[in-house]
């Protein structure tokens, strides 16, 4: 079963459309997810699961220790830091110069090091917080490999667990990162002119994290009852923001950049940012980003090389690509400095254009 959450689109021009973003019913028979998840990683980069199997209290867990960390006075925040790249930041995103209206949490997946990091984060109830995460971790990991393989066999995949295979390596170089952004001040500075090639801000609205596309192969991405997310819709027309509804009992899933290279391009991996208001309250949200060992290479599946779909990409290793990474402004496009020189060619047995890599 799929539900198309309606949501209004709006461009730079502040017209008014409606378009459907997938919400997919993980209850459903296995060949409809297949087929649903499958057309929106193509159409969007993004959709909404529910019936997901993740219990609720393994989130509601999760949400109140994010929530009690960042009702922290600052001094006790700042003891959890400075992100480097873990640990407690505020405003910073990254090392390139990029800055947000949020603070935030970033932990490797790695149970060792989330008791290690629990220390500094909570020192009064350290083996609980390191519980608490590790389970949450566990349970959206086994989540993301589901649906990792489910686009593998849409994808005709010889191996349905290629994708999911790299999210369960012990060297997984997988991460959770809880981001919380206060209630919004009534006046809102004018945004970054690096945080997003297009806006449709006014004097009630704000970029509160600028537009960019994740790294990894996939996001799971959980959140409270408070709006912000909005994705970037590929459209001839321009570009189209759609607000996405929150729904605490779904999970939103983004392509990442990682998947969008081994399927070729075939899949999108979805540009996104989080809006704010006045009218807001304070929003946690809480992503996992499923990602390969540092030393996994990327590089297109054979299944998704075609001869009118030829090799777009180089090949690379998940540590070359996060080099790459921090060393970019947030919102640039990092997978174009990956791509192929293309070369056309001609087939003169069916007078149709079709491109190589040399």
């Amino acid at each position: 079963m799929v539900v198309l959450s309606v949501m209004p689109m709006h461009n730079d021009h502040h017209h008014n459309n409606i378009v459907p973003v997938p919400i997919i019913d993980m209850s459903s028979r296995r060949d409809m997810k297949v087929e649903l998840i499958l057309k929106a990683c193509e159409d969007f980069g993004f959709f909404q699961v529910i019936n997901h199997g993740i219990p609720d209290k393994v989130i509601a867990r999760m949400e109140k220790f994010g929530m009690d960390f960042f009702s922290l006075p600052a001094s006790e925040k700042l003891l959890a830091g400075p992100a480097n790249p873990f640990g407690y930041g505020t405003k910073s995103i990254g090392s390139s110069g990029d800055t947000g209206d949020l603070e935030y949490l970033l932990l490797h997946s790695n149970p060792m090091f989330v008791s290690q990091r629990a220390r500094t984060i909570s020192p009064n109830n350290s083996k609980e917080f390191s519980y608490v995460v590790n389970e949450y971790v566990g349970e959206v990991r086994e989540l993301a490999c589901e649906i990792l393989d489910l686009i593998a066999q849409g994808l005709g995949l010889k191996d349905c667990g290629v994708f999911s295979t790299m999210i369960r390596d012990i060297d997984s170089d997988s991460l959770l990162r809880l981001n919380h952004y206060p209630p919004s001040p009534s006046q809102s500075p004018s945004p970054s002119p690096f945080s997003c090639k297009s806006t449709s801000t006014t004097n009630t609205t704000k970029i509160r994290f600028g537009e960019h596309s994740d790294p990894q192969i996939i996001t799971i991405l959980h959140s409270n009852n408070v709006a912000g997310l909005q994705i970037l819709s590929p459209s001839s027309a321009g570009s189209l923001w759609i607000p996405i509804m929150p729904n605490p009992a779904a999970f939103c899933v983004n392509v990442g950049d990682v998947l969008q290279a081994m399927t070729n391009g075939r899949l999108v991996s979805v540009r996104h940012r989080v809006m704010g208001n006045k009218s807001n309250g304070a929003r946690m949200s809480t992503a996992f980003f499923g990602s390969p060992p540092l030393h996994a290479w990327i590089s297109p599946m054979p299944e998704t090389i075609t001869r009118f779909r030829p090799c777009c990409y180089k090949s690379f290793t998940w540590s070359e690509f996060k080099n790459v990474m921090y060393s970019l402004r947030l919102g640039h496009d990092r997978l174009d400095l990956f791509r192929l020189d293309y070369n056309i060619h001609h087939d003169d047995d069916d007078q149709e254009e079709y491109y190589s890599c040399e």
